[in-house]
């Protein structure tokens, strides 16, 4: 017979494998509170995780609405700014208007 991990050689009757621990009331309920205090813990984690992933969100949302915004805002100026530059251009300025008439 092969033995509990599927191992040819060793079989479940040469003892390695001993059932006989018997655990009493106490050392379940000891188990048991254990087991519920790391239960709370990681809910109380999980918890976290969620408000920390909430607010990433929110921060990466701002970050992106204000480069948004920023782009925008360079942009309208550079066009106000190629915009006024070249009224400039195509307006002569009347000192050359003076020098043409003449």
């Amino acid at each position: 017979m092969s033995g509990p991990n599927g191992d040819p050689n060793i079989s479940s009757e040469d003892g390695i494998i001993n059932d006989d621990d018997e655990f009493g009331e106490e050392e379940y309920a000891a188990i048991n509170s254990m087991l519920d205090q790391i239960n709370s813990y990681l809910d109380d984690l999980e918890e976290r995780n969620d408000t920390l992933n909430g607010k990433l969100h929110e921060l990466l949302e701002s970050n992106r609405q204000a480069r948004l915004d920023f782009r925008a805002e360079l942009l309208g100026s550079t066009t106000q700014e190629e915009h006024h530059a070249a009224e400039q251009v195509s307006l002569p300025s009347k000192p050359d208007q003076l020098e043409e008439n003449k």
